[in-house]
C-alpha cells in the first residue's frame, strides 16, 4: 500500500510498504480519507526531540473508512461498515485499530468527510465548558474547532463573540451562529471591546481555541468574575507564563479541556455523529481542502500558512 514517511524536517516521502493486517481485537479499515491535524506541524518542523523518519502513516490520526478486515475474536463491526477511527497512522490507504475504537458511521454520513477525532474533541471541549443558556461566550480563535464550538454555543442559546485573525473566519463565525465578531488585532482594543458589549462585566465562558501565549493572555482577560477560561488550543511549542494575579483576583475557573481517556473521545465522536445526523454541522463546510496522499508536505502547509478560505485539510484517498 502506499504510505507517507516523514524523512525530515518539512520532507515526506511516499512509499510502498506492506499492507497491515488486523491482529487479534483488531479490524483492518481501507481509509477514505483522514484530517489534518494543527498538532502535526511541530513534528512537521522537526524539533530536536523528533525522530526521523517516521513509521510509515504516522501523525494521521483522524482517519476514516471502511472496515476491510478483522482478526480473530471479533464480531463487530464486520467488513463494509463504514466507521471513524481513533488510530494513529492513517497517512497510508490503510490502518489498523482496535474494534472498540472505532465509530459506525450511518447512511445519512455517506460520502461526507467524517474526521472523527476532532469533531468528537470539539463535543468533550463544549462539554467541559458547561454552556447555559443566556451566557456570554467569547471564543478566541476560529479554525476548525472554533467554528464547530461557536455552533454548539449559540445553538445552546448562548451569545458568542468570535474573535479571528482572518477575514474569512470572521465570516465563516458569523454563519455558524456569533452574535459579534471582533478582529484578532489589538489587544487593548479588544479587551475595551468585550467589555463595552457585555457592560463590564466580561464573559461567563471564554474558549482559547489558537494554542499561542498571545491568545491565552487574552482569553483569560476577557473572562469575567467566578467566569470559566477552557483552554481548547493544543500548546505543543514550549511553557507558558500566564497573568495568575488576574486569575486569582477574578476567580477564575481553568479547564484544561483535552482528554487522554479513549473511551471519552469515543464518547465526543458519538455525539459528533449525530450532530451530524441532526443536521447540526456538515463537515462539508469545515473540511475545506483536500489533497492526495502525495501531496501531504502541501497539506500541512496550507494548515500552517492559513490561505484565504482555509479551514481544515484532509488527505482523501477517495
Amino acid at each position: 500500500m502506499p504510505a507517507a514517511i516523514l524523512t525530515g524536517p518539512g520532507r515526506v516521502e511516499l512509499a510502498a510498504v506492506p499492507r497491515p493486517e488486523p491482529g487479534p481485537g483488531q479490524v483492518r479499515i481501507r481509509l477514505e480519507g483522514c484530517g489534518v491535524c494543527a498538532s502535526n506541524l511541530v513534528p512537521w518542523s522537526g524539533p530536536a526531540w523528533m525522530n526521523f523518519p517516521t513509521p510509515p502513516g504516522d501523525l494521521g490520526h483522524e482517519g476514516w473508512g471502511v472496515v476491510d478486515a478483522v482478526g480473530e475474536g471479533v464480531t463487530a463491526p464486520a467488513p463494509g461498515t463504514r466507521v471513524a477511527a481513533l488510530s494513529f497512522r492513517s497517512y497510508a490507504a490503510y490502518d489498523v485499530a482496535a474494534a472498540d475504537a472505532l465509530v459506525p458511521l450511518p447512511p445519512a454520513l455517506d460520502g461526507m468527510p467524517f474526521p472523527g477525532e476532532p469533531l468528537g474533541c470539539a463535543m468533550n471541549i463544549f462539554r467541559r465548558s458547561a454552556i447555559e443558556p443566556g451566557q456570554t461566550v467569547a471564543i478566541v480563535g476560529i479554525g476548525f474547532l472554533g467554528a464547530v464550538l461557536t455552533r454548539l454555543a449559540s445553538d445552546a442559546g448562548a451569545r458568542v463573540i468570535a474573535i479571528a485573525r482572518r477575514p474569512y473566519a470572521r465570516q465563516l463565525a458569523r454563519e455558524m451562529g456569533a452574535a459579534e465578531v471582533l478582529a484578532m488585532e489589538d489587544h487593548g482594543a479588544i479587551i475595551a471591546a468585550v467589555k463595552d458589549l457585555t457592560e463590564g462585566r466580561f464573559c461567563e465562558r471564554v474558549i482559547e481555541a489558537v494554542g499561542k501565549p498571545w491568545p491565552l493572555d487574552l482569553a483569560g482577560e476577557l473572562t469575567g468574575e467566578r467566569g470559566r477560561l477552557v483552554i481548547a488550543g493544543y500548546h505543543q511549542d514550549g511553557p507558558r507564563q500566564v497573568n495568575m494575579w488576574l486569575w486569582n483576583w477574578r476567580g477564575l475557573d481553568v479547564i484544561n479541556a483535552h482528554e487522554r481517556d479513549p473511551a471519552i473521545y469515543l464518547a465526543g465522536m458519538r455525539e459528533a455523529v449525530a450532530q451530524v445526523e441532526a443536521g447540526r454541522i456538515d463537515p462539508r463546510r469545515l473540511v475545506t481542502h483536500s489533497f492526495a496522499l502525495e501531496q501531504l508536505g502541501a497539506a500541512l502547509d496550507a494548515t500552517r500558512d492559513r490561505p484565504d478560505g482555509f479551514l481544515k485539510a484532509a488527505i482523501r484517498f477517495s
